[in-house]
């Protein structure tokens, strides 16, 4: 469920300059799982078509659809 604060929230995350310009944003997971949960904020992440990486407790959102390629 997604109350007004969800939304406030997730509009900040998704107006930054780095979203905008299609670039990346980081996010702390225990901030996201704190103030939406995190099956919401993946949730949304997949409707915008953006791909999401989880690593040393920070979730790392490409705001574009290009492909992402671990290279090491």
């Amino acid at each position: 469920m997604r109350y007004p604060e969800h939304e406030t929230w997730l509009y900040a995350v998704f107006a930054s300059k780095a979203a905008i310009k299609g670039g990346v944003v980081r996010r702390a997971v225990r901030d996201v799982e704190r103030l939406m949960g995190r099956r919401a904020f993946e949730a949304e992440v997949r409707r915008r078509g953006f791909h999401m990486v989880e690593n040393a407790g920070q979730f790392i959102v490409f705001c574009n659809d290009e492909p992402v390629h671990v290279v090491c």
